[in-house]
């Protein structure tokens, strides 16, 4: 029985099926209290076709989580990965995430809905595709960007080719989907051009009005491109001055109007993640909060509360120890460079395979 079978055999039973490593998770956190976690594992390595999206809650700050459970299910060599959690702005829980099949050409990005996730039994949707029917290959890694104007900015990376791989790869553009209807219909828009490599872009609207484009390298640093007309064209992509070891970082503007960075800084391959804070609409960035120095911590996603509190998640050993875990801080954290303030943690478990690795 191949692995394909297995999983139809779990998704039939409705059982969780083996996770043998994990990584790339998500997070949010409902008006309630109540914690989302989201990540993908299934098979023997990412990617593969038996790849397969989790859930787990949290109703008690962190300090426990539920078993986790399946969200989506690969089908008969359609993967489903990178999976991200958002929350809208009328307090709608979003699951978005890709399904690709490389053997078929087909690839795509996905979503299921919680309209009230505080509820005591929060219920989701059924799948649909998201669309981008104008993009043959396209998939999306990062958190929603809600514009001054309304208007909702999805993150994509696209490729125009019909491709038979995982990944695109060199012909990968980077744009963004752009709705008017508060997610009911998308309209895909922009082609940046950036290195071999370059992936799961993220947004932020500047205090000028341009949207600003960060893009995920091979080439040693992050690039980026700027929007005027709210991410309709883009200018062409070119190197920032912000190292990254060529993996997803994170990018958001907090509540106090700063930017917050949590990339990986004065590192060592995928070393030392760090919180960071810009002032000045990231032209500088300040020494920031050491979160985890250890090697083979990656993939951050955070959201700030009302009380100015930021959760984030991220992985660690996604084949050995395959944690996720969480940390909370503040600005003042930040700003500190170590935890000052109530709240604060750091390396907390959310989930793990192996509990006897360190």
């Amino acid at each position: 029985m191949g692995t394909g079978d297995v999983f139809f055999k779990f998704k039939k039973m409705n059982t969780a099926p083996p996770r043998l490593w994990q990584g790339i998770p998500g997070i949010e956190r409902t008006p309630g209290g109540r914690l989302f976690v989201t990540w993908f594992s299934g098979g023997e390595r990412e990617p593969a076709p038996d790849n397969t999206i989790f859930l787990t809650t949290s109703d008690d700050a962190g300090r426990t989580f539920a078993a986790p459970v399946v969200m989506a299910w690969p089908e008969r060599g359609m993967r489903t990965f990178d999976p991200t959690l958002w929350l809208d702005p009328v307090g709608r829980l979003w699951l978005i995430y890709n399904r690709g099949n490389k053997e078929t050409a087909t690839h795509g990005v996905f979503a299921r809905r919680c309209d009230q996730p505080d509820a005591p039994t929060p219920t989701w949707s059924a799948e649909w595709r998201v669309g981008f029917d104008a993009a043959p290959f396209s998939f999306r890694m990062n958190k929603l960007t809600v514009l001054a104007t309304g208007e909702w900015l999805l993150p994509v990376t696209h490729a125009r080719e019909v491709t038979h791989d995982w990944f695109a790869r060199a012909t990968q553009l980077q744009g963004v989907a752009i709705s008017s209807d508060a997610g009911q219909s998308w309209r895909l828009e922009g082609a940046v051009v950036a290195p071999p490599w370059a992936l799961e872009n993220m947004l932020v609207e500047l205090r000028d009005g341009r949207v600003w484009m960060l893009i995920r390298t091979g080439a040693g640093v992050v690039w980026e491109s700027f929007s005027a007309d709210r991410g309709r064209t883009w200018s062409p992509g070119v190197p920032t001055t912000i190292a990254n070891p060529g993996s997803r970082f994170f990018i958001r503007r907090l509540s106090s109007g700063n930017l917050l960075l949590v990339n990986h800084y004065r590192f060592t391959g995928r070393s030392h993640l760090t919180a960071q804070l810009s002032t000045d609409d990231g032209q500088t960035w300040n020494e920031g909060l050491l979160l985890d120095e250890r090697a083979n911590v990656s993939y951050p996603d955070g959201v700030q509360d009302a009380s100015g509190l930021i959760w984030l998640v991220y992985d660690r050993d996604r084949g050995g120890a395959g944690e996720i875990l969480l940390a909370t801080c503040r600005e003042a954290d930040i700003l500190a460079g170590r935890l000052v303030s109530s709240g604060a943690r750091l390396k907390v478990s959310v989930d793990r395979l192996c509990p006897g690795t360190g």
